[in-house]
């Protein structure tokens, strides 16, 4: 952890120029590109972390922070509260029909996030049909939940093996978000296929993105042509199966034998950043 935190710094130094905002939970760091001018609405990308880790550890596994310049975005890798008992790990509160709240906490993560969206858009000139949020595990859940609760202000999200919401009632949203889930079939963490974590009930990944794609535009219909990415270095080719819906406004992208955390080719980061930046809001 301690290594994390400190190739999150050498990259800061190193990359764009870095800020902070503290919203009362802590410093949250925030980098921005060398080349930032006020007169330009630049995008703005959220990375959560998944449970037990942190902002800093989860940007060393995506390595968005080392296209901060060269994609010209605004970037923030957040850390969750801490349990009160037991191992006193780090989460997000997901809402309680997602992972990972197993102490009951009242933490209202989801108004926490839209905050810090909100100070870093007064702080900075955001480009507002740019906003992005992605997130692994616990962090997947809580990119679901934000696309949920907040689909006016969040233009796509990348869920890596989260999982998404198990029930909708909330009316279907005038401006959806983008959706792109990516999971993995080896995931034994959270099962590909659905299942319970402590009782409470997850979706399958290809079920969870069919209700996305129902419930946000009314037609649960895949497109009929899939394709294939490399994003596993273990696995030989193109293990990566891409389905589409809604026009290809909501993806899954299944990693054939893809663990919970699989080890990511070079350009991973690239390739979901290029996925973001294609996917604003219209």
């Amino acid at each position: 952890m301690r290594y994390s935190a400190f190739l999150f710094l050498l990259v800061l130094s190193i990359s764009a120029f870095g800020d902070t905002i503290d919203l009362g939970r802590g410093d949250v760091e925030v980098l921005v590109p060398k080349n930032y001018s006020v007169n330009r609405p630049i995008p703005l990308v959220m990375l959560l972390h998944g449970y037990t880790s942190s902002g800093a550890a989860q940007d060393a596994y995506f390595k968005l922070s080392t296209l901060v310049d060269e994609y010209g975005f605004i970037f923030v890798a957040p850390d969750g509260t801490v349990e009160e008992e037991g191992g006193k790990n780090r989460f997000w509160n997901a809402g309680e029909k997602n992972c990972c709240n197993f102490q009951g906490s009242t933490v209202n993560d989801s108004a926490y996030l839209k905050t810090l969206i909100e100070a870093v858009q007064n702080r900075y000139s955001i480009d507002s049909k740019q906003i992005f949020v992605t997130g692994h595990s616990n962090g997947g859940f809580m990119s679901h939940r934000l696309a949920y609760d907040y689909p006016e202000t969040i233009a796509a999200i990348v869920a890596l093996n989260g999982a998404a919401p198990l029930s909708w009632t909330k009316a279907r949203p005038s401006s959806p978000v983008n959706i792109l889930h990516i999971h993995g079939t080896a995931d034994t963490v959270n099962l590909y296929h659905g299942n319970q974590i402590f009782g409470v009930p997850y979706p399958g990944a290809e079920t969870g993105i069919r209700n996305w794609a129902y419930y946000a535009f009314g037609n649960a219909i895949p497109l009929e042509q899939t394709t294939r990415r490399d994003l596993d270095e273990e696995i030989k080719g193109n293990e990566t199966v891409v389905k589409s819906w809604a026009d290809g406004r909501i993806e899954l992208w299944t990693i054939e034998g893809g663990r919970h955390v699989p080890p990511f080719v070079d350009d991973f980061n690239r390739q979901i950043i290029d996925w973001m930046y294609a996917h604003p809001k219209p």
